[in-house]
């Protein structure tokens, strides 16, 4: 299981690959809180069309999703659903639930 550098390796791989006309717009602050071994604290910045991760938390962010860092990287490398882990409670979202339904298209 990657280490948390890696999983933010994995993110910023994801951001990259990512169709920035589907973050068009989109202007919000993302904070992950990760828990277990792995685990740690980023955010991050979606601000039209241009994402950035910083590796430490926001003062007012938009969206805080929490669950294991092994379980985001999973979710990272398509081996678990993000709908199938909020509904199981692996995935937690506090604030605006309407980005957090936008997150799998904004990096899918």
């Amino acid at each position: 299981m990657a280490d948390f550098k890696g999983i933010l390796d994995n993110l910023n791989n994801k951001i990259a690959a990512a169709d920035p006309e589907k973050m068009k717009g989109v202007s919000a602050v993302y904070q992950f809180d990760l828990s277990g071994d792995n685990g740690g604290v980023f955010h991050v910045n979606i601000d039209d069309g241009k994402a950035n991760v910083v590796q430490e938390a926001h003062d007012s962010p938009n969206i805080t999703i929490s669950m294991a860092a092994d379980d985001f990287n999973d979710m990272l490398e398509g081996k678990l659903n993000a709908t199938s882990a909020f509904m199981a409670g692996k995935l937690k979202v506090k604030g605006d639930m309407s980005l957090a339904m936008k997150l799998q298209s904004l990096l899918g």
